[in-house]
């Protein structure tokens, strides 16, 4: 090999080398930055009970974006602490805010919001969404909260001779459900409902969990890709030597 041939092998190493570390530092940004984004943004949760099935069934851990109790919409899973119920982390539904009159049934078996009924496709069994009557009228800056199966869920409806009527404060919301992070087969998001989306408010906007677990999954490729490049260099040049 003369030693312009060897000059010119020699740039390419270098290029390569350079451009696979450029690779593994920007992976490493993306990997560890999802991560960091992800700790500040999400929190765990365990939900114990089936009160939410099929949604989330017992045991399923979720992800919660911490978020001001001002940002949730009707149709949000949120994560709450009040000292009626306990004073415990608890997931429900919301289905009713200031100023709705949340009721059931109407004629067809449906939960209706100031009257008008409400297409419920998350709930646990067909027939009526609830196995009681009730009527609420939400006060402002409070929330109405139900399970998802209502057979099988303390909620709004156990709290109605409470003060406040059933509600729960929007100052008591600590996180909202964006999606199942384990057990394996549960992994998904947590859809927003179109049902309450036609509603004064519509519904909220689901957080940066795909984007953050995006970033962290290129992240992690970028690093591979680039941690590979050294041995497969290495390999073709004594293939070629």
């Amino acid at each position: 090999m003369s030693s312009r041939e060897r000059t010119g092998d020699d740039r390419g190493r270098t290029t390569g080398s350079v451009l696979s570390g450029v690779v593994m530092a920007v992976g490493c940004v993306l990997f560890l930055g999802g991560f960091v984004w992800g700790a500040l943004t999400y929190r765990p949760y365990t939900v114990p009970t089936d009160s939410m099935a099929p949604t989330i069934g017992v045991g399923d851990r979720v992800l919660a974006e911490q978020v001001d109790g001002a940002e949730v919409r009707r149709g949000d899973v949120v994560v709450f602490r009040d000292s009626v119920w306990g004073d415990l982390p608890m997931v429900k539904r919301v289905v009713g805010v200031g100023g709705d009159t949340v009721a059931c049934c109407s004629k067809d078996g449906r939960l209706t919001i100031n009257g008008k009924p409400v297409e419920e496709p998350y709930l646990h069994a067909k027939g009526p969404a609830s196995p009681t009557g009730f009527s609420s009228k939400v006060p402002v800056g409070q929330l109405f909260l139900l399970g998802d199966h209502r057979n099988d869920s303390l909620d709004s409806r156990t709290h109605l001779q409470d003060a406040d009527h059933g509600t729960v404060s929007r100052t008591a919301v600590d996180a909202r459900v964006d999606a199942r992070a384990w057990p394996l087969g549960s992994m998904g998001m947590v859809e927003r409902p179109t049902g309450f989306a036609a509603m004064p408010g519509g519904t909220s906007q689901p957080g940066p969990v795909k984007i953050i677990v995006g970033a962290v999954i290129v992240g992690a490729v970028m690093i591979l890709g680039g941690a590979a490049y050294g041995p497969v260099a290495r390999r073709r040049r004594r293939r070629s030597g």
